[in-house]
């Protein structure tokens, strides 16, 4: 899921995607207007550096007067629509926005977001955004300022009126369109069950009940005869720079890109699957509020990649979300120190290579990931107390949006 796709979520919408049909001409439209539109990116990133070394500020006001100057010299500008051109502005503002204050909040690197940065031709996918003026549903059809007629697959019904479409294209060269409607909410009957979930790399997730444990797929690992295969033939034929690339190079770049892609859906597909058996069984569930990007300086960072744990937990909470579940991020410090039954903390982190979990002060005995998440329960509030009514001592619990 997109920052955009979890803004939505977080105010109450959400987004539906769906396959497009584009002639060439509709194509040529959409690849012209995406070249006005990353002008406008860039031209915002050079403001916003020159006002900085300035010691000025380069707001949304002085942007937007920008574009409006913009649009009224340059010919080849104008002949855009000014909706998508107007979203890039929106667009900039906001991660900009957002990197500053992740600055100010003295967030570690690892978490940060990045100041915006330029977008280059060969690099940066297509991406248009249209409001609720400029664009229209009529006969199927997608209807984009500008005169672009674009065909919609329509895989399933829209629920609701959409408030926005954002119009992209992926690695395989294929179109998709995402409208943004109101979230859809389907409670689910009560269960009285509630659950504790322990992110890994040897179980994606352990639970408090075995019945639920989500073990490791290995998509990725089963591919990867294969997807090292087309990195070859690419690594092979590739030209020497300034030449164009071969068709045998752009041929084996597809079949790389389309496996990058099975993957991708078999995770999602997996992760979705068990997020939903888990809501549709328990009332409330405890989740290890994970961030696993610092794995990626481990030796487990391919296998870490490969289990997905990020994205299995964002179908967690969209499926919480949706089925009126409640869902409780963890913060995960001691969180395999602690003893679940009395409280206790053990005096030294224990190695990774150490699989189970000893109290010394009450003695009890258990798996460490199934010990985690009994402990996340506690935290949570959901199991309140242990076996000896102590609760594990630990920073506060905040609740999923």
């Amino acid at each position: 899921m997109t920052a955009a796709a979890k803004t939505s979520e977080a105010a109450g919408y959400a987004r539906w995607a769906y396959r497009l049909r584009v002639s060439a001409s509709a194509r040529a439209a959409l690849e012209a207007e995406w070249g006005r539109c990353r002008w406008v990116w860039n031209e915002c990133v050079a403001r916003s550096k020159k006002a900085h070394q300035g010691g000025e500020t380069c707001g949304p006001a002085a942007l937007d007067k920008m574009l409006t100057e913009a649009r009224r010299i340059t010919p080849w500008l104008r002949e855009g629509s000014s909706v998508p051109q107007q979203q890039v502005i929106r667009d900039f503002c906001r991660s900009r926005s957002k990197a500053l204050k992740d600055i100010k909040d003295r967030l570690p690197v690892r978490r940060r977001a990045g100041m915006p940065g330029w977008k280059k031709q060969r690099d940066a996918a297509p991406t248009l955004n249209y409001t609720r003026r400029g664009f229209r549903l009529k006969d199927g059809r997608l209807h984009l300022a500008g005169g672009i007629v674009v065909t919609v697959v329509w895989s399933r019904e829209l629920p609701a009126g959409p408030s926005s479409v954002r119009v992209y294209q992926d690695s395989l060269g294929h179109w998709y369109a995402s409208f943004v409607v109101p979230a859809q909410v389907e409670p689910l009957p009560g269960t009285g069950l509630v659950l504790g979930v322990d992110w890994g790399v040897r179980e994606t997730a352990t639970t408090t009940s075995d019945a639920h444990d989500l073990p490791y797929a290995g998509h990725g690992g089963k591919a990867m005869a294969k997807l090292g295969r087309y990195q070859r033939m690419m690594a092979r034929r590739r030209a020497s720079k300034g030449r164009p690339q071969s068709n045998g190079y752009r041929a084996a770049k597809r079949q790389a890109a389309k496996l990058h892609k099975k993957i991708a859906r078999q995770r999602q597909d997996t992760a979705r699957k068990w997020a939903k058996k888990v809501v549709r069984d328990h009332d409330a569930v405890a989740v290890e509020d994970f961030h696993p990007k610092f794995l990626a300086k481990t030796s487990m960072a391919r296998k870490a990649a490969d289990a997905a744990i990020g994205a299995t937990k964002a179908a967690l909470i969209e499926m919480g979300r949706k089925h009126q579940r409640d869902i409780r991020l963890v913060n995960p410090a001691h969180t395999t120190m602690d003893c679940a039954r009395c409280g206790a903390r053990t005096k030294h982190a224990l190695p990774l290579s150490e699989r189970t979990y000893t109290c010394t002060a009450c003695g009890a005995l258990s798996p460490r990931d199934k010990n985690s998440a009994h402990v996340m329960l506690v935290r949570a509030g959901p199991n309140p107390a242990g076996a000896e009514g102590i609760r594990p001592p630990g920073p506060p619990v905040r609740e999923a949006a």
